[in-house]
């Protein structure tokens, strides 16, 4: 084998190798020829022309993600608020992606905390807070739209916390708390309306029964003076089990009159001499 022939099959073996690419999954390459954009090149193993060709960029085409930091913004009511937010992107089209924006991350990152400033400067303060997923379709909508001459496709804006100054913070929590007693408050006075109610029921319903038990009943008095007698009885025993020092006046004349006409009562005794 002479020279000539090594060298031609170094220039073979070089030329080929030299020509090879190999483009992972999930990837896709651009190729320029002299200097201007030729193709595209896809996952696997793809020829070029080597001196002529280069392939400029590999990027991937899968989602990513980027992780806006804590950015300043001011609400509707003046109220200044750190917040910060993720993105999930991806790469629709490489060649736009490339040619159209020099650093598309760096732009969408600027855009994204553009975008989030703009958008809270037309919310209050409570608004941010309540109204968070209506904030998120609000910046996926206008990012979507304007990333969209980059070939860059936007699918989702999540905004992760908002944070206003420590002062407001302690104010909302005060404000919170007030709300929160009052509600308890509501609660208990309509928890105390409604036993009310049913006391006051109930004791028409007791008087109701009484009244027409009493009228059915033959021996009214004994049995208003029972019950009076019952009711003083009551009292007394339910004083006596506080444990606090006190002092009752109550006119004997009143109780006793009740007791002895019920103590003395006439019941249907057999009269002596009277066995038969």
């Amino acid at each position: 084998m002479g020279p000539s022939i090594l060298v031609l099959a170094f220039v073979v073996i070089g030329y080929t190798i030299g020509s090879v690419r190999i483009i992972k999954q999930g990837n896709e390459a651009l190729v320029e020829r002299l200097g201007r954009y030729q193709r595209k090149l896809r996952p696997g193993l793809n020829f070029i022309v080597p001196v002529v060709d280069s392939v400029v960029l590999e990027d991937t085409i899968r989602e990513q993600l980027i992780d806006i930091e804590p950015q300043s913004a001011i609400t509707a009511d003046n109220v200044p608020l750190d917040v910060d937010a993720v993105v999930y992107w991806k790469i629709l089209d490489l060649e736009r992606t490339y040619y159209a924006i020099e650093n598309v991350e760096e732009a969408i990152e600027e855009l994204v905390t553009t975008t989030l400033r703009s958008a809270i400067g037309k919310m209050k303060l409570e608004e941010t807070f309540s109204s968070r997923d209506e904030l998120n379709k609000v910046l996926l909508d206008q990012l979507d739209e304007a990333t969209e001459p980059w070939g860059v496709k936007v699918t989702r804006v999540e905004v992760q916390s908002i944070e206003p100054p420590q002062q407001v913070r302690d104010s909302m929590q005060l404000q919170q708390a007030a709300e929160i007693k009052k509600r308890a408050a509501i609660t208990e006075a309509e928890g105390e309306k409604q036993a009310a109610i049913s006391r006051a029921e109930g004791t028409v319903q007791s008087m109701r029964l009484l009244s027409e038990a009493l009228q059915s009943a033959t021996n009214r008095q004994q049995v208003l003076n029972f019950l009076l007698a019952q009711q003083y009885v009551e009292a007394n025993q339910k004083l006596g089990e506080s444990s606090n020092s006190k002092v009752v006046f109550m006119d004997p004349k009143f109780l006793s009159e009740g007791l002895v006409e019920l103590i003395n009562e006439p019941t249907d005794q057999v009269e002596p001499g009277n066995n038969d």
